[in-house]
């Protein structure tokens, strides 16, 4: 193994250094987006979250630790909607932090176009878009 190793830094950095390297989206565009079929929303929040605000309609809900597995294109775990690297996923966290984080992973396998919502779930429903309650299992 040769090269040098990059200075630590603390995660505020890291995050700030990660979002720079794509555009984010708010939660009006991501709705129309969404709305228009130019991208898929897709939730990375854990069960009880959902469980407890509830869902954005039509959102593909994949656990963070399945996401590259799951819209991997030439993956053999892939989701039918992971159609190809062209495709626009908008990834959905509570509050917008952790999903720059995949977002910059989908980034790294290819999907170029892979963003993620500012502000998360909660900004969407501070929005006033639309949200509906998890159903059972």
């Amino acid at each position: 193994m040769s090269g040098e190793r990059e200075a630590p830094v603390g995660i505020d950095e890291f995050l700030e250094r990660v979002r720079a390297r794509y555009e984010r989206i708010g939660p009006r565009e991501a709705y129309d987006a969404q709305q228009s079929g130019e991208a898929l929303l897709v939730d990375i929040r854990y069960a009880a979250l959902r469980e407890r605000d509830g869902l954005i309609p039509g959102a593909l809900v994949v656990e963070r630790n399945e996401l590259e597995w799951r819209l991997d294109p030439w993956g053999s775990h892939r989701l039918p909607e992971a159609t190809g690297h062209d495709l626009r996923v908008v990834v959905v966290c509570n509050e917008g932090y952790a999903s720059s984080l995949a977002a910059d992973s989908l980034h790294r396998l290819g999907l170029h176009r892979a963003t993620d919502l500012v502000g998360g779930f909660q900004g969407w429903r501070a929005a006033g878009l639309p949200v509906v309650a998890q159903t059972g299992r």
